[in-house]
């Protein structure tokens, strides 16, 4: 943690500062006076700020509040013009308030602001959570083979008691409508295609069409995470591995609940599949950890669904990865992205995941 750069680009110390930075085309993600104030009205602590960021945050964005003694986090959407149906800030409290009611690992939420005139976006503010995200490395105490097969069976474990949520209630209502989820996916990322790329890759048509005429019939609806990976589920360092927090609830909706175990086993890295770039855990490859046929039996067992189609389930994941993906791509092309590696990584990348997507229709 360190205190805020009034400088930086992201962050800025006043009003001032800020209305001479959106004049110049790049408004701040955070606004310190203007937080300040608003953590007063709430109660949320008191003092100056310290602020640093969390992630890298492909699209929503969260920053560490340090007040004094108290640590909070603060998340809010991306600089406009992006579309604000998948940065809705209220919507995502709300999921988080709700799956925490019936007892799932979740950050509590503080206080949510729609007033887009404070920061230009809404945010949230929600409690710091102590603990390790699993990518690339494990910590000495989570990583005996043991740990390795604990953490395993506690990510097809939780993802089973998030599908357990009731679905009948006004609050679960109000998040979407789940009749139609799957044909709705299908005609969303086929229609966004053409919007985000500059460059032809037929497999993407092909596969919208395909996709279209074997669409399953779900089984039940459930509320879904939308983005349900290891490295969205934060857990405690110190052994036995046990979950500290499920994060990043803003493509959570209602639907089938095969999408998120699709998603889940397409993006999991395993010796015995290829590589994408959406494999954003690549230690689950390592020793000790489930293999993605594995995962699938446990999430069957528990749950008694007929998982005879997950390769649809599995294409449907990729081929959206494809998609968005695909926008990431443009916008490092056209300038409007940091330009570190990921974006270059794209350029092979969606075509390989359009690839697996493929592979994963015809099992």
């Amino acid at each position: 943690m360190r205190e805020a750069d009034p400088h930086a680009p992201d962050v800025v110390a006043t009003r001032r500062e800020a209305e001479e930075a959106t004049r110049t085309g790049r408004p701040p993600l955070l606004v310190l006076d203007v937080l300040r104030d608003f953590l007063d009205a709430q109660g949320i602590g008191s003092g100056p700020l310290e602020v640093e960021r969390v992630g890298e945050g492909q699209s929503n964005v969260t920053y560490a509040v340090r007040r004094r003694d108290l640590l909070v986090v603060v998340r809010r959407g991306p600089r406009p013009p992006l579309p604000r149906s998948t940065h809705d800030m209220a919507r995502e409290a709300a999921v988080q308030r709700l799956v925490g009611s019936y007892g799932l690992p979740v950050p509590r939420i503080l206080a949510v602001c729609s007033d887009e005139s404070l920061l230009g976006v809404p945010f949230y503010v929600m409690e710091h959570v102590a603990g390790v995200v699993i990518t690339e490395a494990i910590p000495a105490a989570l990583d005996p083979l043991e740990e390795r097969r604990r953490i395993s069976d506690l990510l097809v474990d939780l993802l089973v008691e998030l599908h357990q949520v009731p679905v009948n209630g006004a609050e679960a209502q109000a998040l979407g409508r789940p009749d139609g989820y799957l044909e709705r996916q299908v005609a969303r990322f086929a229609q966004l295609w053409p919007r985000v790329s500059e460059r032809e890759l037929p497999l993407v048509e092909s596969l919208a069409g395909r996709l279209g005429r074997r669409i399953p019939t779900p089984q039940r609806s459930a509320l879904l995470h939308g983005d349900y990976r290891l490295g969205n589920l934060m857990l405690h360092a110190d052994g036995p591995a046990r979950p500290a927090a499920l994060l990043d609830w803003e493509m959570s909706t209602l639907g089938d609940p095969l999408a998120d175990v699709g998603y889940l086993i397409a993006t999991y890295a395993d010796p015995a599949a290829p590589t994408s770039v959406m494999q954003l855990s690549p230690v689950t490859a390592g020793r000790g950890f489930l293999r993605r046929d594995e995962l699938a039996e446990r999430y069957a067992r528990s749950t008694s669904l007929d998982l005879s189609e997950l390769g649809w389930y599995q294409a449907l994941a990729l081929w959206k990865a494809a998609v968005f993906c695909e926008a990431i791509h443009t916008r490092w092309r056209r300038g409007e992205r940091p330009q570190d590696d990921f974006g270059p990584r794209l350029t092979e990348g969606v075509p390989r995941l359009l690839d697996a997507a493929d592979a994963a229709l015809g099992r």
